[in-house]
């Protein structure tokens, strides 16, 4: 049976609520703001989230086939294009902010499939965001984001 990351990554297979990745791809802005059980799916960890318990997580077999699949990698960052362009509107940015949970778990999520670069390309980004915006960000967001990256 095939993990249901990696069928949902490879465009075969749904979330726990029947989307395909291409559905989620479509999201409006708002959409990506106010709906809050696709982030487990887009960006998934070795831990299972507090807030969507049912989205899967990942395990070494599956960190394996993220790394090494071209298709998954590809998919994996047209999801994170997709959330860089929501980002770049500044409307995000408010202190205490649900995102910046939402950008750690991201940040930690590509490090773990081995993206890399993007996480770093990612941190460097959000660093300068942070040097106009410091005072709404704060420094123990900043800390989570490079602890992310690693």
């Amino acid at each position: 049976m095939t993990n249901p990351l990696v069928a949902f990554y490879e465009g075969t297979g749904t979330d726990d609520r029947g989307r395909r990745l291409d559905d989620i791809w479509t999201f409006s802005h708002d959409e990506l703001e106010g709906v809050h059980d696709y982030i487990q799916w887009l960006f998934p960890l070795a831990e299972r989230s507090a807030f969507n318990p049912d989205a899967p997580v990942l395990d070494a077999a599956t960190i394996a086939r993220f790394k090494s699949d071209a298709t998954i990698r590809r998919n994996m960052q047209r999801s994170l294009a997709m959330m860089r362009g929501f980002y770049e509107d500044p409307e995000w940015l408010s202190p205490g902010n649900h995102n910046y949970l939402r950008l750690t778990r991201i940040l930690k999520s590509l490090s773990l499939v081995g993206l890399d670069g993007e996480a770093r390309q990612l941190l460097a980004w959000l660093e300068e965001i942070y040097k106009t915006h410091a005072p709404v960000i704060g420094t123990r967001t900043l800390d989570f984001w490079r602890r992310a990256v690693g």
